[in-house]
């Protein structure tokens, strides 16, 4: 991970600690764009949701993952793990990308991985 994102925008990093979780949607890998939201941190969850092209409401949508396996996975996203908590981040096909802060996301339920 690295915080060249965060130095552009001017923010402070966040950075998740070793062994905390992600919850991805493994079944959307590989559509486009990739979404990225960081929620409070709880528990050993470190705040990070992501999913490919379109968000479903069902239950079962995220799994957790620790996070050293997005190294492997989804290098793509590792430069914006490092962004506070309330950040968002789209990926576009082109390599263009949009990130904004949206305080909202400080005040939304997290989804618990401390169960799997």
């Amino acid at each position: 991970m690295t915080e060249d994102v965060c130095k552009r925008l001017g923010v402070t990093p966040v950075v998740p600690t070793p062994q905390s979780k992600v919850g991805i949607a493994p079944q959307s890998i590989g559509e486009m764009p990739i979404h990225g939201l960081r929620h409070s941190v709880e528990g050993d969850t470190n705040g990070w949701y992501i999913w490919f092209g379109e968000y479903s409401e069902e239950a079962d949508f995220f799994q957790p993952l620790h996070i050293e396996h997005l190294t492997d996975r989804l290098p793509q996203v590792l430069e914006y793990l490092c962004l506070p908590q309330g950040y968002r981040f789209l990926i576009y096909d082109e390599g263009t990308e949009d990130v904004w802060y949206d305080e909202s996301l400080l005040s939304t339920l997290t989804w618990n991985t401390s169960t799997s």
